[in-house]
């Protein structure tokens, strides 16, 4: 500002008051060659360079820094050359006598020139990009690094999170059909990145290999896949920024949840009240542009994609399934057989032919044990002096009349006591936890102690009806002698009433 000033009051002296540049040099303290630039300009031109700069030192070098630079630009981005380390190596590979400086503001105005520029686009509507972004989550009280899947509809900027423990196959199918409930209809097309879980193999012409399970996902919705250029995630801006939204606007600070179903219906519920903004550019908002994706969306099919990984493999000789580098137990009567897994976001399901024979809760740990332990009765029942070393069995939260119940049997019948309560445990298989609970209770309380007491006043108090034990098959128990009833006894009876 005040050498706009400056500007002002020279010209007006020179050419207003008719001061000599010489004069007008005194007075003002600046050079005549500045007043005469002054006089030229009625403010400050700005700096501007005439001619290219005169580098006598490093002009011979310069083939040299743009090729490490070129070469530079296929590397891993943390391991490029530094503007320092360029000036090292011409000065002890090349012999280089200059100094740092010129070596410094080369690369700048090189690296400025490389800078990628872009066009602004104009989206039209019904068509969709994808990605996944990372967050930390304290779910249950555990933290864990949450994989978000987002998908946006570029046209109207609305959008859709969903947060999964891993970005696996199964969490990016099911974030397509969670998204596509979200919006109503299946986009005309989705723009994704080069991602393992969707392209096996990039073809030398560019083709896009499609994975299995995306295929199936593809095929299932019948929609459009495109991808952006290998490395270049700013092909598909819209939802790399709105990645960063949601981390910055729905995750901050670290969001504690439950479980990660109450988590994902927080975020459904922060996109839905994203719909009311109206963005910079618009005049309408989210919500109001989101009428014209809805107008040209395909409907949904009468089912969504089963979102599940399909794997086959065999059963080990300890009677587990390892899926992902965890194990999961099954029946031991499945033992070395060929079975199928279907690995779900929060669950895994294990079939032979036709059958399910297993289903347990999905873990994202490496290396787990994940056992049932009624999957391993029938083995028990053979190797019962394995009851006390079981794996299986270690951590199994039953009701404290179990422990009793063993107790007994083993102090009245000895081996032979703890194979009936590896009985009573197979019951297990058929009845629920609480009724089984209930039978032992009572059989307890009627002191029957034995598998088939045990099983009658279990069948009985389902069927809502009386048991009726057959006391001869319990010789420890008391036996009630009952006499026939005489006059004399009903006679004394009565006068001892009557006193």
């Amino acid at each position: 500002m005040k050498q706009v000033e400056l500007y002002a009051r020279v010209r007006y002296a020179v050419k207003i008051q008719g001061m000599s540049r010489r004069e007008a040099a005194r007075l003002f303290g600046i050079d005549r060659r500045t007043v005469a630039k002054m006089l030229a300009f009625s403010t400050p031109p700005g700096y501007r360079r005439k001619k290219a700069p005169n580098r006598p030192k490093l002009d011979p070098f310069v083939g040299i820094i743009d090729q490490i630079l070129e070469d530079d630009a296929k590397r891993l981005k943390k391991q490029r050359h530094t503007s320092k380390r360029i000036f090292e190596r011409l000065r002890d590979e090349y012999g280089f006598t200059g100094g740092i400086t010129i070596v410094k503001d080369y690369i700048f105005a090189a690296r400025q020139r490389q800078r990628e520029m872009y066009v602004p686009l104009s989206h039209s509507p019904g068509h969709a990009q994808a990605d996944f972004g990372e967050a930390d989550v304290v779910i249950g009280g555990i933290q864990y690094r949450a994989h978000y899947f987002v998908m946006s509809l570029p046209h109207s900027d609305a959008c859709f999170v969903s947060a999964y423990p891993a970005a696996t196959t199964e969490a990016w199918l099911d974030g397509h059909n969670r998204a596509f409930s979200f919006f109503g209809g299946v986009p005309l097309s989705i723009l994704y990145d080069n991602d393992k879980v969707l392209v096996a193999r990039i073809l030398p012409d560019g083709t896009r290999q499609r994975t299995r399970a995306f295929s199936g996902l593809q095929s299932h919705y019948l929609f459009e896949d495109r991808y952006g250029r290998p490395g270049k995630g700013n092909d598909k801006g819209n939802v790399e920024g709105i990645v960063g939204f949601a981390r910055r606007n729905f995750m901050v600070p670290v969001p504690r949840f439950e479980s990660w179903e109450t988590f994902n219906a927080h975020l459904e519920r922060q996109c839905r009240n994203r719909q009311r903004d109206v963005l910079r550019g618009h005049r309408e908002s989210i919500g109001a542009r989101l009428v014209r994706d809805h107008e040209v969306l395909a409907d949904l099919p009468p089912t969504p994609f089963d979102a599940c990984d399909k794997q086959a493999t065999r059963v080990s000789s300890l009677s587990l399934v390892r899926y992902r580098k965890n194990d999961y137990s099954v029946p031991v009567a499945f033992g070395h057989q060929e079975v199928w897994i279907r690995g779900y976001v929060h669950e895994v399901i294990i079939g032979c032919g036709n059958e399910e024979i297993a289903r347990h809760n999905r873990s994202y740990d490496r290396e787990d044990l994940i056992f049932n332990p009624i999957h391993y009765l029938p083995l028990l029942e053979k190797k019962v002096g394995a009851l006390d070393q079981a794996a299986p069995l270690v951590g199994w939260d039953l009701p404290d009349v179990f422990a009793t119940l063993r107790r007994l049997l083993e102090a009245r019948m000895g081996k032979p006591g703890k194979r009936e309560y590896v009985q009573v445990l197979r019951l297990l298989e058929t009845f629920e936890l609480n009724d089984l609970h209930g039978a032992i209770r009572d059989a307890l309380r009627l002191s029957a102690i034995s598998f088939d007491a045990i099983k009658h006043l279990l069948l009985c108090r389902i069927e809502r009806r009386p048991p009726k034990l057959d006391l001869d098959i319990y010789p420890y128990l008391l036996r009630a002698q009952v006499a026939t009833t005489s006059a004399t006894s009903y006679m004394n009876l009565l006068a001892g009433t009557a006193s």
